[in-house]
């Protein structure tokens, strides 16, 4: 059974391998080869810099074991390294409430199946997160999901149930991992009071490289207090470990104690936390990365409303594996993104920007797709 999954696998050009690689600055090696990097979620560059060899040299000799925390928060692994990295996340977002989990997908796993069951609705974009997907099938809450960000679709559906279910909560990406567009979250924002909703929304490519302070895409667009619950992960623009919910004090406590992801997960390292509550507490300071991702999108799409993430699309899985192919012979670092990661027949490859980046990079990378075609 096993054999004839991964040959039907091989057979649809959709078997994945794990590759061997080395990370050198803005360059990744394989087989003794160097590319560009187009594919990290470093979007700020930080993990290509020498900030963390700084950082590390004035760490303080305090007598703690800084690479383990063998335990989760609940039991002794609550250190006080987590105390100040929320503190620093709570004062980037005006004194809301944090809490830090173990990565992005225990936080999307976890949060609505603790804060929903029976009697309640959610409604999800079609594209959000697979994380998200395995959190709404381990709750007990029901669930739709409605055309990707088809805001009319979206009210038909709460025009028709709001009013069976107890709490209705509207769910979605700021921007959105493949495809690179940002939710409409102002409308978004109507249709919860419209219809007196929950808003959830996921941050995390968003995190760190848009919004004022690198708040992200709700800061963006002021809709920061319509959100019910925002969560962003640490290990993207933050080149760190770990994620977090932003939300209010009472939703806070309730996920402390229902949240399994979080309860029965080790927590995280002492040298992450640190390392996170560095670079949040840098975030605003950060301004010229950010518009650097943006000048590299625009000279990318020719669009001033493109992101950092650009999909550039094949369609067929055959064909996803062959641009990839040219593109590394041209000496760009990317790979084929296919089903089930996105919905079949919209292989693709996936470029993602980072502000270590330099402006020749983007150049040549657009001259070779040109003469790939």
């Amino acid at each position: 059974m096993i054999r004839e999954t991964l040959e039907r696998l091989r057979a649809e050009d959709n078997l994945r391998e794990l590759p061997r690689i080395e990370i050198r600055g803005k360059y990744v090696v394989c087989d003794g080869k160097r590319y560009l990097n187009l594919s990290s979620n470093d979007y700020l560059g930080l993990a290509c810099s020498d900030a963390d060899r700084k950082f590390m040299q004035r760490q303080p000799d305090d007598g703690a074991f800084l690479l383990s925390n063998p335990s989760s928060r609940l039991v002794t692994g609550n250190s006080s390294d987590y105390a100040r990295l929320e503190s620093a996340l709570s004062e980037l977002f005006g004194g809301r409430s944090t809490l830090v989990a173990g990565s992005g997908y225990l936080v999307n796993a976890g949060v609505l199946p603790a804060l929903t069951g029976k009697g309640d609705l959610i409604l999800a974009d079609k594209l959000v997160h697979a994380s998200l997907i395995d959190g709404l099938r381990l709750g007990e809450a029901e669930w739709r999901r409605f055309r990707h960000n088809d805001t009319e679709h979206l009210e038909c559906l709460l025009a028709r149930h709001r009013d069976a279910y107890r709490n209705v909560w509207i769910v979605t990406e700021s921007i959105f991992s493949m495809d690179g567009d940002c939710a409409p979250l102002r409308k978004l924002a109507e249709l919860k009071d419209k219809y007196r909703c929950k808003l959830y929304v996921d941050e995390a490519h968003a995190f760190g490289a848009y919004g004022p302070g690198g708040r992200g895409l709700a800061a963006q667009e002021s809709v920061e207090d319509a959100c019910d619950i925002r969560i962003a992960t640490l290990g993207k623009a933050i080149a760190s470990q770990g994620a977090f919910v932003i939300t209010d004090p009472l939703t806070r406590d309730l996920l402390v104690n229902r949240m399994r992801t979080l309860i029965f997960s080790t927590a995280l390292p002492p040298i992450s936390l640190r390392w996170s509550e560095h670079v949040v507490r840098a975030l605003p300071s950060m301004d010229d990365r950010r518009e650097r991702l943006r000048e590299y999108a625009r000279t990318i799409t020719g669009d001033d409303r493109h992101t950092h993430i650009i999909p550039i699309m094949a369609g067929e899985n055959a064909r996803a594996i062959e641009m990839s192919r040219r593109l590394r012979e041209a000496g760009f670092w990317v790979v084929p993104i296919r089903y089930p990661t996105v919905p079949k027949g919209t292989a693709r490859i996936r470029v993602s920007l980072s502000a270590a980046l330099e402006r020749a990079d983007i150049l040549q990378f657009v001259e070779a797709c040109k003469n790939i075609g």
